[in-house]
């Protein structure tokens, strides 16, 4: 079993993608695996990710037809062996140099589950829209009213876990849905530790590829009045992982 799986998703990043690759191989100091998922990609992302499967061993490649965030979030997850895993998407909104810090918590067995923090300031850090981040707020504030958490950004794309309560979950939900689901069973593990880091964050404008729009604010509502109201513990995991079942410090074994 690998220290790390670094799980990402990619849908027509044929501009990015052929950066961040080379960047999560290079920063990240620990043993791992990337897993890259290319979801139907209709540009040169599949020529892009394949030409690298022959230059490092670590890095995996998996062809789908298009099915969404959650569908190709799903796959990776399913492939994965990492003690530790994380999701990186493929775009340069999220800098692959954070990836240490999200997931130290873990390997020092702090945490079974960490989120990075676009709103707990540290580094730079692109101005969002304005309707973007009040429907974010709103969205994090009603997930922690239900969930009993204090998170500040449910939807980051940085979200690390341990290995086995990633790929216990029963996930069900279609695209962009998967960070509401994935928050709600995380909650349902009552002795869970969660933490939050801060991270640096470089969004996209629409023009250069940014793909949630109107309607996935809509479903994200709808998703956590779901998944936390109408959906229990045994409905979220095919075996209940116990919390912090393999808190030790992993960083001693895993660091090259």
């Amino acid at each position: 079993m690998v220290t790390l799986s670094v799980v990402m998703p990619v849908f027509n990043e044929e501009k990015t993608v052929g950066t961040v690759i080379p960047r999560i191989l290079s920063d990240v100091p620990y043993d791992l695996e990337l897993i890259v998922v290319d979801d139907g990609s209709t540009d040169g992302t599949a020529a892009i990710t394949d030409a690298f499967t022959s230059q490092d061993s670590r890095v995996q490649v998996v062809h789908q037809s298009n099915a969404g965030k959650a569908g190709a979030l799903k796959r990776g997850f399913e492939r994965s062996r990492g003690e530790v895993v994380i999701i990186q998407d493929g775009d340069l909104e999220y800098d692959p140099a954070e990836i240490t810090h999200v997931v130290e918590p873990i390997l020092q067995g702090r945490a079974d589950v960490t989120y990075g923090s676009r709103f707990m300031v540290r580094r730079a850090a692109r101005v969002l829209y304005f309707y973007h981040y009040l429907a974010n707020r709103f969205l994090t504030m009603l997930s922690n009213i239900l969930t009993n958490l204090n998170m500040t950004d449910i939807e980051t794309g940085y979200k690390a876990f341990r290995g086995d309560i990633i790929r216990n979950m029963i996930i069900v939900s279609k695209g962009f849905g998967i960070e509401i689901e994935i928050t709600a069973k995380v909650a349902k593990l009552d002795d869970a530790i969660i933490y939050e880091v801060p991270i640096s964050y470089y969004g996209r404008t629409y023009e250069e590829g940014k793909k949630i729009g109107f309607w996935d604010g809509v479903f994200a509502l709808w998703y956590i009045l779901r998944f936390n109201l109408f959906c229990g513990l045994n409905r979220s995991f095919r075996v209940i992982p116990k919390p912090h079942a393999i808190a030790h410090d992993f960083s001693k074994r895993s660091a090259h």
